[in-house]
């Protein structure tokens, strides 16, 4: 996973163990979630907006 080896992903995790604490992650995790789907939606909305155009263009013919 982005050439992230098992050694490094540990650390990583506890660092923001250490950082944030045990009863925060959860609420990051969703925060987290929440965004990528937020992201997801707004991309496809761009990718229909430029499509419709396309749909508009075969219809004229």
């Amino acid at each position: 996973m982005f050439g992230l080896g098992m050694q490094e992903i540990l650390v990583i995790a506890l660092i923001i163990l250490l950082l944030f604490g045990g009863k925060k992650i959860p609420e990051l995790m969703k925060g987290l979630g929440k965004g990528v789907k937020s992201f997801k939606e707004g991309m496809n909305e761009v990718s229909e907006t430029f499509d419709e155009p396309d749909k508009d263009e075969k219809l004229k013919k």
